[in-house]
């Protein structure tokens, strides 16, 4: 199973420039198997280390729908509570880098915009110094403060 997500504790600020808090995940050498088994995508280039790299990966690659979910999964951790998972209104990504199993994706989150109680959020996912998920856009219903 993929390590617990951890924020790194910075309360979530919800004004235009505010940043949310920092998704930290990192995925266990079997995710790719169990993602593959839900979602029906058995690319050998997810499930299989030798294929993948006789195609010229470094081994089996994350889904990007798998890396894409940490990217909603930081923005609804960051409004919390039982509103939490309705909060998500949409959600826009590039996928532009190969993210593999047992190394720690970091999702970072800024507020760009908030009109009639919806935040604009930029986001961008990494694994070490490469963009995975890159130019993402998620619109969120900011949190009531009671």
């Amino acid at each position: 199973m993929s390590s617990d997500p951890k924020t790194d504790g910075t309360p979530a600020s919800w004004e235009a420039g505010g940043e949310l808090p920092t998704l930290t995940v990192t995925p266990d050498r079997y995710v790719t198997v169990r993602y593959a088994g839900a979602s029906g995508d058995f690319n050998p280039i997810h499930v299989d280390d030798e294929f993948a790299r006789q195609v010229g990966l470094p081994g089996k690659i994350l889904h990007g729908l798998w890396t894409m979910a940490q990217v909603a999964r930081a923005q609804t951790e960051a409004v919390g509570g039982p509103q939490a998972p309705a909060a998500l209104k949409r959600l826009s990504v590039e996928f532009r880098g190969m993210a593999v199993p047992e190394q720690e994706i970091a999702v970072t989150s800024k507020v760009q915009a908030v009109e009639d109680g919806v935040a604009q959020v930029a986001t961008v996912a990494k694994q070490g110094s490469s963009r995975v998920v890159r130019n993402g856009v998620a619109h969120v219903a900011v949190p009531s403060a009671d």
